[in-house]
């Protein structure tokens, strides 16, 4: 009984990684079957899972927020940690937009308190970070978690609020993308290498142009330069990562493992609405591998985490 209530004491807000894993995967399938016209009970099927396992660890980790406060208090100050706390608004941003045609009453009860609570995240985040003197060595991909989720608001915040609104939240997230990258690749390169748990975080550097493409596309509809300048970004990030294959390989498992699937998704999601913009062959090529690599990947990082979780190597002191 002691064991199994200091694992819900070090269960870790990065659990929520998980959801917008499955959330981006599931919009791939919903997409898909849209663009594609492949079959929907993938789709459908994951709907219903991702929902599932939201509810499921929101209620885990709100009674360790009960039992434990002082525990959420840590992770909510922690210099890294608290990046992975829009994980939550993310996660109901991507159920907004999962129900977004299957229905919108429901995509509406996750959207409007997910926007708000993505401000406060952010707002919260950014004056952390200007109150409290940060290292050079705690800056990583996990940084951009708050700046994407402003990115996404407007994805799914269609026929919820005007135009002008939700180009607030794409301007924010635009402006800090490039700020932060600057920050992130000047320590890559020039400081101390990411510790190995936050390796794969490596692949959120895809996230931002993938989401900010299809967000310009929702906004304003139209294929100009700036489109394709994120397209063709977002392109780049996601050969680069591949180039960069082995430094992935033989990494030991930690949840931060989920933070290679958002972002495959998100590529996936972006290339699938390319095609349909402009019918390009090249483009549906590249639909197909990015759902066969999004897919793949998504398999093997669900077996190491419940072959970890069947070990007790998950939610541990660290």
């Amino acid at each position: 009984m002691i064991q199994e209530e200091n694992r819900l004491k070090f269960f870790p807000i990065m659990m929520f990684a998980i959801i917008m894993g499955l959330s981006g995967l599931t919009i791939t399938y919903q997409k898909a079957h849209e663009v594609l016209a492949s079959p929907c009970i993938l789709g459908d099927l994951l709907v219903y899972i991702t929902t599932g396992l939201f509810f499921l660890i929101s209620a885990i980790y709100l009674t360790k927020w009960i039992k434990y406060p002082q525990a959420v208090k840590k992770e909510f100050s922690h210099p890294i940690r608290i990046n992975f706390f829009a994980a939550v608004s993310i996660s109901m941003l991507l159920l907004s937009i999962i129900y977004k045609d299957l229905n919108p009453i429901v995509s509406a009860f996750f959207w409007y308190p997910g926007m708000l609570l993505h401000l406060f995240l952010t707002l919260n985040t950014i004056s952390f970070w200007i109150n409290h003197n940060q290292e050079l060595a705690h800056s990583n991909p996990a940084w951009f978690i708050p700046i994407v989720g402003n990115v996404l608001i407007p994805v799914g915040g269609i026929g919820f609020a005007s135009t002008g609104f939700l180009t607030f939240f794409f301007s924010i997230g635009i402006f800090f993308w490039v700020i932060l990258f600057a920050i992130i690749f000047n320590r890559i390169i020039f400081h101390q290498q990411l510790a190995v748990k936050f390796v794969p975080t490596l692949f959120i550097l895809i996230a931002p142009p993938a989401i900010g493409f299809v967000a310009y596309i929702k906004l304003f509809g139209t294929l100009d330069f700036f489109a394709m300048f994120l397209f063709n970004i977002a392109i780049f990030f996601t050969l680069l990562i591949a180039f960069m294959y082995k430094s992935f390989l033989g990494i030991k498992f930690f949840i931060s493992w989920w933070a290679f699937i958002f972002p495959l998704a998100a590529m996936t999601i972006a290339s699938l609405l390319m095609y349909k913009l402009t019918n390009d062959t090249a483009v549906l090529y590249l639909s197909y591998t990015m759902i066969a690599t999004t897919t793949i990947i998504i398999v093997l990082v669900i077996y190491q985490t419940i072959k970890n979780m069947l070990n007790n190597e998950v939610c541990i002191q660290e």
